[in-house]
């Protein structure tokens, strides 16, 4: 199998759908309080009763490559001697604040566990200090624990969270958004 990292141009792959698929069978749950002085956010993983698969199918906002809001996008990935696309990165500057987005990373599930997500990454980092970003930025959803584990790895550490990101529900649906960092200076 080819599993070199190729540029993938706009040109050809804009709209190309990224078929991100996962079954979790836990989740960070999101228990918040608030008083007058203080908010408390505390994460804590917890077991689903039964295991929750999350599609593509069901978001109104289906993963592609190059869409028109990262005007600036940048994709890199796996391509199968058949041209189908087996694994990419997409990066994208986010100027005003000098960090780098990681707006989409997906492998096939055939090709997990084999570095291929790694050297994505690595491409990630290489690109941010090529371009003197300060950090890599990059959003995955409480649920998908594997991600979750796999940022970690590389370096990524817990920036932030959205409970209102995918539905109004986010928090009871077990579906928050966690954003994740990675400073080039090694400080954050």
């Amino acid at each position: 199998m080819n599993d070199k990292i190729v540029s993938l141009p706009r040109e050809k792959w804009k709209g190309t759908d990224i078929p991100i698929r996962y079954t979790t069978d836990a989740y960070y749950d999101l228990e918040l309080t608030e008083s007058e002085n203080a908010f408390t956010a505390k994460l804590v993983k917890k077991k689903f009763d039964a295991p929750v698969t999350h599609t593509p199918e069901e978001y109104d906002f289906p993963d592609r490559l190059y869409q028109d809001h990262w005007e600036k996008a940048e994709a890199y990935g796996v391509v199968g001697e058949d041209g189908t696309l087996l694994a990419c990165i997409e990066l994208c500057p986010e100027e005003w604040s000098n960090r780098l987005i990681v707006t989409e990373l997906w492998v096939a599930d055939p090709l997990h566990r084999m570095g291929i997500g790694t050297r994505l990454m690595n491409l990630a980092k290489e690109k941010a200090k090529e371009q003197g970003r300060r950090a890599i930025i990059l959003e995955t959803q409480s649920c998908n624990v594997r991600a979750i584990a796999f940022y970690r790895s590389q370096g990524f550490r817990l920036i932030g969270f959205d409970t209102c990101c995918y539905a109004n529900n986010d928090v009871d649906r077990h579906e928050v958004r966690f954003n994740f960092g990675f400073f080039l200076n090694g400080k954050a």
